[in-house]
């Protein structure tokens, strides 16, 4: 039966709240950069003290990803939306009007909690909402545009707020979008929007016992493995984070590193046991959920946080751009990946399987890469940024989409929040590996040198041609995802 028009307009509002909560949770990963010298001035930070604004999200919010992820199956992904989305804007509100470095950081942490209950939660609900074929492939599109394109949008905002208002506005203008989120999410969220998947469902989108998906399973939080998944993953984090700064040599890092690797060997050993795990180890098993998250991690590696880290200082210290030039250097890269993620893909994954479009994603990517390695002895934008940026962007646009199916494909409405969750923790510990590793490649502790760039690029296309290595491994789809009437 074809869909009413108003069913239409409610799906495309329900596509838009999703997508704006995701731009709002990847934004805030990246947005505090160029900001970071007006924070110190103004509430007086310590030079160490400083980089405590951004790690204390990026651990909050990779540490307890899995976590999130699992309360949006077992709570439903509905109240977990609302209540992630409430954190998020209540902790932005307190970090805005911070007037001490330590509110500031607890604000910040409380933005990553936020953000680790969201961030699975909007996958999930497109996943639940949309049957699989063109509906999916097209919200999965925007979703992941949206995703990979966020740190460049938060570069150019946190420069235009900063230089226009101040460092405050970054965080606070989260605050009205998310009033205004919460608001729709009743309306849209509060009943079925579309029928699921039929064999994991019953009529109207509710399972065979007549609980709606969105509602969750009900049951306790697998409190042994939370606490392990949750410690060994922040440490984790945190020690690829101090590798910057201090190398991999130094005691405390190697002690941190060691005790994450130890608290994740826990968390494997609880969950083969636990009567109700925090990850299913039947998720595993699964050659989508495996290899597609090893693929996910390698994207995060080149794509999550070394690609702007490493071109923001080359804009800056090499072309001599200031913060919103900077941010505006990166306007190719986010106009490139949506309109090849969001027009060009969903169309081609009609024709071509998925799994093809992600090896020649990958190989684009490398080639972009590669033509950036070669380009930074160049002087001008034109010459040394914006070609290798079109290229990268569409190996970024062409892969981003179809992987993002192929992870979440054939999960049940029970354990779909713990897939999203998955995978958005392999990619934020991937970008963190990536970045620690390219440091360690560049200069210990120091902004990269001219010369270290590239051999930095170069690495970044290496691990992108090891990734269409593994597209084979990838499982080969039943039936490709034809356009309606096809």
């Amino acid at each position: 039966m074809p869909r009413t028009r108003t069913g239409e307009t409610t799906a495309r509002l329900l596509l838009a709240l999703v997508c704006a909560a995701q731009l709002m949770v990847v934004l805030d990963v990246s947005v505090v950069n160029v900001a970071l010298p007006s924070i110190r001035s103004s509430l007086e930070f310590s030079a160490t003290g400083l980089s405590w604004v951004a790690h204390a999200y990026t651990l909050a919010f990779g540490g307890l990803l899995l976590l999130g992820g699992r309360l949006a199956d077992l709570y439903g992904h509905r109240r977990m939306f609302a209540a992630g989305l409430a954190l998020f804007c209540a902790a932005s509100l307190l970090g805005g009007a911070a007037p001490s470095p330590v509110l500031l950081v607890t604000a910040r942490a409380l933005q990553g909690v936020g953000a680790a209950v969201l961030a699975p939660a909007t996958l999930t609900i497109l996943t639940a909402s949309f049957p699989e074929g063109r509906a999916r492939v097209r919200a999965l599109a925007a979703w992941t545009a949206v995703s990979v394109a966020g740190g460049a949008v938060g570069n150019l905002l946190g420069g235009a707020l900063t230089e226009a208002l101040s460092w405050r506005a970054i965080l606070l203008v989260n605050v009205p979008v998310g009033i205004a989120a919460l608001a729709m999410t009743p309306y849209l969220l509060g009943r079925e929007r579309h029928d699921h998947d039929p064999h994991s469902t019953g009529p109207h989108g509710r399972d065979p016992r007549g609980r709606n998906p969105g509602e969750g399973r009900g049951g306790r939080i697998d409190l042994p493995g939370a606490v392990t998944a949750t410690g060994g993953t922040v440490a984790l984090t945190y020690g690829l984070t101090r590798t910057a700064e201090h190398g991999w040599g130094d005691p405390a890092t190697v002690a941190v590193l060691a005790a994450g690797v130890l608290a994740l060997a826990l968390f494997a050993a609880v969950e083969s046991r636990a009567p109700a795990p925090l990850l299913p180890p039947e998720i595993l098993r699964r050659r989508a959920v495996w290899a597609g998250n090893a693929m996910v991690f390698l994207a995060g590696a080149c794509f999550q946080v070394p690609m702007w880290y490493f071109l923001t200082f080359y804009m800056q210290e090499e072309l001599g751009f200031g913060p919103l030039l900077t941010g505006l250097g990166f306007l190719p890269h986010t106009l490139v990946t949506m309109a090849v993620g969001w027009l060009v893909t969903p169309w081609l994954m009609g024709f071509v399987r998925a799994r093809t479009l992600i090896g020649v994603g990958c190989l684009t990517a490398a080639a972009g890469f590669a033509w950036q390695a070669a380009a930074v002895s160049e002087q001008t934008y034109a010459a040394a940024v914006l070609g290798p940026a079109v290229l990268m962007s569409v190996g970024g646009g062409l892969f981003t989409t179809p992987l993002t199916a192929v992870v979440t494909s054939g999960a049940a409405p029970g354990e779909a929040g713990a897939v999203s969750g998955l995978m958005n923790a392999a990619k934020q510990t991937g970008g963190a590996l990536g970045l620690a590793a390219l440091m360690t490649t560049a200069v210990s502790g120091h902004a990269p040198e001219g010369e270290a760039y590239g051999p930095v690029f170069g690495l970044l296309a290496a691990v992108q041609l090891v990734a269409a290595a593994l597209t084979p491994v990838l499982p080969r789809e039943a039936r490709r995802n034809a356009p309606e009437g096809a």
